[in-house]
């Protein structure tokens, strides 16, 4: 079963940087050829605003992400699909 990231989209977060957090997630899925094993979309608000930016990986949330916290996020959750 494929893991599933969704990324708060809402005006606060996209504010707060989760534009770059996007970009940085589908790199990251790219480089660790992992698109075909992660469902990656977005939801329009977590309802968190002010925690955010923020993202879900499998239903567990992540809020307060910049990019050095979102690279140890990731590699956390999914060092076990790698290669």
């Amino acid at each position: 079963m494929a893991k599933e990231i969704v990324i708060c989209l809402g005006s606060s977060c996209l504010s707060r940087g989760n534009k770059k957090l996007v970009q940085e997630i589908k790199t990251y899925l790219e480089e660790h050829q992992l698109l075909d094993k992660v469902v990656f979309r977005g939801a329009h608000c977590f309802n968190t605003c002010e925690d955010g930016p923020s993202l879900r990986i499998d239903g567990k949330e992540y809020s307060k992400l910049d990019s050095e916290i979102l690279a140890k996020v990731l590699e956390e959750e999914f060092s076990s699909l790698l290669n």
